[in-house]
């Protein structure tokens, strides 16, 4: 079992699935030269892909090349199926600041085949994730700041503004497909200037109103 911290909670909160969108902001599709897609693309890390924050990422040996994506989290308080994108925010018990570690070189190989590629995305470590903070404390979830630097240099700066889909309407898309769970974790995508770390790199992922996370590559 795998927990996370919600700020103001004295107990810690189980973790459930961790739902995952690609390509929701659509300069991040364009640099990786996939298209922008109609509908959201949705995949699945598995709990013990989490990090919590100050810990180290450990690049699996059937992978060259690790990249990393700064993403929104949204922690869900309250299981709800075929939710409403007007009632999705009542859903969302706090935010956080994640990383989807992607090993880029094994993602790219598995879909040229036309294969899952869960082995690219839900590897041990590649979560890094840190504290919630509650969702009262986060007025609009649309006008966040993202900015990741990797030693001291900006790498990603973006803003939750240009998601092609917004957290209310992913919230909604997504259980159609999955009875969201309380406990559950909806990654929001990440904006463009993704790009490869090495061993021995230290990031750090900012969202403003939100928080911090900070990690190292093992």
């Amino acid at each position: 079992m795998h927990f996370v911290t919600l700020q103001g909670e004295s107990q810690p909160v189980a973790i459930g699935k961790i739902v995952c969108v690609a390509r929701n902001y659509a300069e991040h599709a364009r640099e990786l030269g996939n298209p922008v897609p109609d509908e959201a693309v949705l995949f699945i890390k598995p709990a013990s892909s989490l990090l919590a924050d100050g810990g180290g990422i450990v690049i699996p040996a059937y992978a060259q090349e690790c990249h990393h994506e700064i993403e929104l989290a949204v922690l869900i308080g309250r299981t709800g199926k075929g939710i409403s994108p007007a009632s999705a925010l009542e859903h969302v018990a706090g935010y956080g600041v994640a990383l989807d570690m992607t090993l880029r070189d094994v993602q790219s190989r598995l879909k040229s085949k036309g294969l899952p590629w869960e082995i690219a995305k839900g590897f041990d470590t590649s979560c890094p994730l840190s504290a919630f903070v509650p969702a009262g404390r986060v007025p609009d979830p649309q006008q966040l700041h993202l900015r990741l630097t990797v030693n001291g240099d900006v790498r990603q700066d973006g803003a939750t503004a240009h998601m092609l889909r917004p957290v209310a309407q992913l919230i909604s898309e997504a259980s159609h497909y999955f009875t969201l769970e309380a406990g559950d974790i909806l990654l929001t995508g990440t904006p463009s200037g993704v790009g490869p770390v090495r061993s021995g790199d230290r990031l750090e992922a900012v969202i403003e109103g939100v928080g911090r996370l900070s990690v190292s590559v093992v």
